[in-house]
């Protein structure tokens, strides 16, 4: 008996297919609701993205005005390192209960809380220019044109114009006084701590919060867009610190006619404060979209059943049922604190993991030593001016550090890199990029001739750190200072601490078009016109020195190019090396150590070290010892790149050691999985009842298993 219609109708409709009035649809709201998420999503990606410019401005910035605080605050080197590391300090105070405890938490809401801190540490820093004072620097300066000055002669009981007596008493008797507000430094490192405490949440919790609700597809495309904003932060920030060190300090405040220094000189100190309010003003702004967005969102459903693609690891050796339960339970914050201290000697006993946090860690030692000191470099070894080190350092370098990312993230893409190839892409990179520093030695300028440090009053090639040594036959019958810097370039080419140690009988002029005349300093060495007089400021390096900079920056932008291309496999290597039950938790312990092992202390040793190579220090009104006014170019560049390099060497040989490591886990697997091929083609040949398609799908099947292994 045949089937009616109606009944074949239900049976053509029985399996998936059902009539159109029978699907169930999606109500207008139902779908807004889906559509809702996508959006928050994005929402949080542009807010997280503009953090990550905010926060990348504000450190790149703090590094550009490194030897604007040197000299604002009168403090050596060393001190300077401990102001940069305290940003780090900042995060290791809070950063591992951050990364542990952070997720179970309204993770939005967090992040917008360490804006709102990072802002006002950054606002805090500015705060000492608006109490110190007027900045004052060490420098003859009469009253007028008009009046003839005998800098030999000078002293401070001397009786000279009262403009200038007055000047010099105000010195004496506001000297102590305003010595103590040069402590304001501290306020400097309070802030830069907020800023630490502030940013800590920002990156794991916000990678984890894109990673846990973006599709797989837009897992990796998502952080790609995070990351180059956090690439282009520092640009601005080296372009905005290239700005204010234009300008003067005390800008607004004071007449710039009357300025007796410009930018090239070594007491000029830069707007270096205003920067600080604009980027304080920047990330306050930053923290406003994410206290209007929700604590989670839905998942895709692609993400709903079953782990990301880029959560699996071919050297996880944990169970895979163990990440289901952890994430399915819901633990108690007490439980979460039991489970610390087991997660992480899982973590410890990963071999490849440890490695690589070794490596990295003393990586980043050589890193944050050369990015933090390198303005200064450039300054004392080439002559630069602030200005156009810190643009030269936005404009070039800092864009071939991102472009070396993106070749590295294009590369793996390109030619599909293993979790091993990456290793050894990591390993190239830095060989390759150390390598070239190597170079960077032939690439530097002599000291400068300046009388009585590095050459003698004769221009004898001989560096001397005495004191004693500024006096010379020629200016004894002066009574000069051999404490102040305030240099004169004579006509022979030979810089003068100052025009009372070159023995100039006259001056004419003010600021910085005063001319010394009738130096007997000057005399005694041949000049190219036969007299001997001077003018304000240091001698310019010569034309070969021009060149040398060239040179460096060319090799400089390959360097940061080729080191920054093992940033990206790198850290897929970190991914791919620990449990997805472990992520944030491996993150937040690999920024911890960056911080404590090599953020903290590496400004600080290369600090002492450079400090050793000073020739000539600034002396404050009380006597205490200031900022550094001259260093010997040769010992600072043998430091400097040799202690970079050195430490950069250590790191290859750890990434090496975590090279051998992978290959032998490889060997190990392969040796595994070649086994079970035996075992199956062992049974086959038993089962000869076994059908085509059953050995065509073990044919196809093993491969795969040893391509994903």
């Amino acid at each position: 008996m045949e089937n009616s219609p109606k009944e074949n109708t239900q049976l053509f409709y029985s399996k998936s297919e059902q009539p159109m009035d029978r699907i169930p649809f999606k109500s207008q709201s139902s779908i807004s609701e889906e559509k809702r998420p996508c959006g928050e999503l994005k929402v949080f990606l542009c807010a997280l993205s503009f953090v990550y410019f905010a926060k990348a401005l504000s450190e790149g910035y703090l590094k550009s005005t490194i030897t604007q605080i040197e000299r604002r605050f009168e403090i050596p080197s060393t001190l300077v390192g401990v102001i940069d590391g305290s940003f780090e300090i900042g995060n290791l105070l809070i950063i591992t209960l951050v990364s542990y405890f952070g997720a179970k938490f309204h993770r939005p809401k967090i992040i917008g809380t360490g804006c709102l801190l990072m802002g006002t540490g950054t606002l805090l820093i500015a705060l000492p220019h608006f109490f110190m004072g007027h900045y004052r620097y060490d420098k003859f300066s009469p009253s007028n044109s008009t009046i003839t000055i005998s800098p030999c002669l000078q002293d401070l009981n001397q009786k000279i114009p009262l403009s200038i007596s007055e000047k010099s008493q105000s010195k004496l008797n506001t000297g102590c006084e305003s010595e103590t507000r040069t402590s304001m430094w501290v306020y400097v490192f309070l802030g830069n701590l907020l800023r630490g405490i502030g940013e800590t949440p920002i990156q794991p919790l916000g990678i984890a919060y894109i990673d846990d609700h973006a599709s797989e597809d837009n897992t990796a495309f998502y952080i790609g867009c995070v990351q180059t904003f956090a690439i282009i932060g520092p640009i601005f920030g080296f372009l905005l610190g290239s700005l204010c060190a234009k300008l003067y300090v005390d800008i607004g405040f004071v007449n710039l006619d009357n300025l007796a220094i410009t930018p090239k000189d070594t007491q000029w100190v830069g707007a270096w404060w205003l920067g600080y309010l604009i980027a304080g003003v920047l990330s306050l702004t930053a923290a406003v979209p994410f206290w209007f967005l929700p604590k989670s969102l839905m998942k895709p459903e692609s993400r709903k059943d079953s782990i990301s693609s880029s959560e699996k690891s071919k050297f996880i050796v944990e169970n895979p049922q163990e990440y289901h339960i952890h994430y399915q339970e819901k633990v108690t914050m007490l439980e979460m604190a039991r489970d610390f201290l087991p997660s992480l000697k899982k973590l410890f006993g990963n071999p490849v993991y440890f490695l690589y946090l070794c490596a990295s860690t003393v990586q980043f030692n050589s890193l944050f030593g050369m990015v933090t000191y390198k303005p200064k470099y450039i300054e004392q070894q080439y002559g630069q001016s602030s200005s156009k080190t810190n643009f030269v350092i936005g404009l070039i370098n800092i864009p071939a550090v991102a472009f070396g990312i993106f070749s590295g993230g294009l590369i793996m893409k390109k030619f599909r890199i293993s979790v091993f190839g990456a290793s050894k892409l990591y390993l190239a990179s830095s060989f390759f990029g150390y390598l070239l520093l190597l170079s960077l030695f032939a690439m530097g300028c002599d000291n400068s001739d300046v009388a009585g440090l590095t050459i003698s009053y004769q221009g004898t090639r001989q560096v001397s750190y005495y004191e004693r040594a500024l006096l010379s036959n020629c200016n004894s019958g002066c009574t000069c200072s051999k404490t102040e810097w305030d240099p004169i370039c004579g006509e022979n080419g030979i810089t003068y601490v100052s025009a009372c140690l070159a023995g100039c009988q006259t001056s004419t002029g003010s600021g910085k078009n005063t001319i010394f005349y009738n130096c007997t300093c000057v005399g005694v060495t041949e000049s190219i016109s036969g007299n001997s007089s001077g003018m304000v400021g240091r001698c310019q390096k010569g034309n070969e020195c021009s060149k040398m900079f060239l040179y460096f920056l060319v090799i400089s932008v390959i360097t940061s190019y080729t080191l920054s291309v093992g940033g990206t496999p790198g850290y897929i290597l970190l991914l791919r090396s620990i449990n997805p039950h472990f992520k944030s938790f491996a993150l937040g312990i690999y920024t911890l150590a960056i911080r404590v092992f090599a953020g903290i202390p590496a400004p600080i040793y290369f600090g002492v070290l450079i400090d050793t190579t000073c020739l000539k220090w600034g002396i404050k009104r009380c006597g205490y010892q200031g900022a550094c006014r001259l260093y010997d170019s040769f010992a600072f560049r043998y430091i400097y790149l040799g202690l970079t390099v050195l430490l950069g060497t250590m790191s290859i040989f750890l990434s090496i050691a975590m090279l051998f490591v992978l290959k032998r886990r490889s060997i190990s697997k392969n040796g595994n999985l070649a086994n079970k091929e035996d075992a199956m083609e062992s049974i086959n040949s038993k089962k000869e009842h076994h059908t085509n398609s059953d050995h065509i799908f073990e044919t196809l099947y093993w491969p795969a298993k040893e391509t994903q292994l």
